[in-house]
């Protein structure tokens, strides 16, 4: 299946939620960075300036923000592949790629990332 071309980016969402697998990382919520690429074709809105044409972005948005902050994963890979599922709820995305920073997770290192890519 060709994918198509045009892409939205949501980029640095910065959000709270307990995620990991030591004691120390369950006890309370840590920060984690979330960027959010979808392929779709913007053509239809592009052309008719419509939200109804166009993926709404803002409420894939918040069904992220909802589901990240009342999750309790274990994995990073997990939590992106969850907000993966969201994003490819609306049936105009045809690929979600997602990747989660977790700052500090690693000693002399700024941060570490997980990115996975779904498509339907």
């Amino acid at each position: 299946m060709d994918l198509p071309p045009d892409r939205i980016l949501i980029r640095d969402l910065a959000l709270r939620c307990i995620v990991g697998i030591n004691p120390e990382e369950r006890r309370e919520k840590q920060d984690v960075r979330i960027s959010i690429e979808l392929a779709c074709d913007c053509a239809p809105a592009a052309e008719s300036d419509r939200i109804e044409d166009a993926v709404d972005y803002k409420a894939i948005k918040q069904r992220v923000r909802t589901m990240v902050e009342a999750s309790d994963f274990g994995l990073l890979e997990t939590l992106a592949d969850r907000i993966a599922r969201i994003a490819l709820e609306d049936p105009r995305v045809a690929e979600a790629v997602v990747t989660v920073d977790k700052p500090g997770a690693l000693r002399f290192a700024r941060s570490v990332a997980v990115r996975i890519v779904r498509r339907r």
